[in-house]
């Protein structure tokens, strides 16, 4: 486990998670306490193997949808490819963790200063 996030995660995949996080942050105007929050709920319980994980065989982008949208009235959720017809007004945006909960592992101050801003 790390500082930040709850699941077990060896240096590859503690990079990804980030990636993650920052993907979350740039494309959906979140905190990266929310996003890492986020990541948390979804995955504190999952058994993450060594880099490469079996979710490595997409870009970190890919699962930030799942954790930030609700499928759309056809089961869809955006996949992050540029051809997609998804509309994005339409999808329902998916709670963030209660707070309080332990998923929320950083503040947003701390966010900021482990960003460098």
């Amino acid at each position: 486990m790390t500082a930040e996030f709850l699941a077990r995660l060896d240096d590859g995949m503690l990079e990804y998670f980030r990636d993650m996080a920052s993907e979350m942050v740039s494309r959906f105007a979140i905190s990266r306490a929310e996003a890492v929050a986020r990541i948390n709920e979804r995955y504190q319980d999952a058994d993450i193997s060594p880099y490469p994980d079996l979710m490595c065989h997409e870009l970190p982008e890919h699962w930030t949808y799942g954790l930030y949208y609700y499928p759309d009235e056809a089961g869809r959720l955006p996949t992050g490819d540029d051809d997609e017809s998804i509309d994005f007004s339409a999808l329902k945006v998916r709670p963030a963790p209660e707070p309080g909960s332990p998923a929320w592992t950083i503040r947003d101050c701390d966010a900021a200063q482990a960003s460098g801003s």
